[in-house]
């Protein structure tokens, strides 16, 4: 498998993005979407999908990224992941990205299989596309490792739950923690491991 090209970018005219999400899974934080438009003569060496990359690695493409290309940010904070689902959340915090581009694309290019609605310009999702389409996995890293910061600053917030390392996700340190510190105001309380704990309390 190769990686990332730019094959579903020269199949449209324009000004073209890419989308990504980062934090569906975790039992805390926000959902972080990336939007970015890269500069075809200014495409940052090695992009893929974060997952894919070294945490060092990551760091470098970021600073990168913001450097060369139209970046944008979208957040969807936990009240409303527990207000609209972490679907609904997910597409907020991607409307949200593509708004906060300097420049409204002409074309979208969306990781995984749905397209969320209102976007300004139409769009294409793409199955994996953060392993297929550089803007999307240039939109990967930009998600993850603001995702990352934002649990680091929160983990200094509510330390004990090992956020800075876990990012939010329902690894065992995070379920011991719960058990001895209980819910924060960042636990997603809609998500069933949280919600248990919540009606265990009560």
């Amino acid at each position: 498998m190769s990686g990332p090209d730019f094959t579903f970018e020269s199949r449209h005219s324009g000004v073209i993005c890419g989308v990504d999400e980062a934090g569906r899974g975790p039992w805390a934080g926000p959902v972080v979407a990336g939007a970015v438009i890269l500069d075809p003569a200014h495409v940052p060496v090695g992009l893929n999908d974060s997952k894919k990359l070294s945490k060092a690695k990551r760091g470098a493409l970021f600073e990168e990224i913001k450097a060369s290309a139209h970046v944008g940010v979208g957040i969807a904070e936990v009240a409303e992941i527990d207000a609209l689902n972490i679907l609904q959340a997910t597409y907020l915090a991607m409307r949200r990205a593509v708004a906060d581009l300097p420049t409204t694309p002409t074309h979208a290019l969306i990781d995984g299989n749905r397209i969320p609605s209102d976007l300004p310009c139409p769009a294409e999702a793409i199955v994996k596309g953060d392993g297929r389409s550089l803007s999307i996995a240039a939109a990967s890293i930009i998600a993850k490792v603001t995702r990352d910061q934002i649990m680091v600053a929160l983990s200094q917030q509510f330390p004990g739950y090992g956020w800075e390392r876990n990012a939010g996700y329902g690894v065992k340190a995070h379920s011991d923690a719960l058990k001895r510190l209980g819910v924060t105001p960042h636990h997603r309380v809609s998500f069933k491991p949280i919600h248990k704990i919540l009606c265990e309390e009560n």
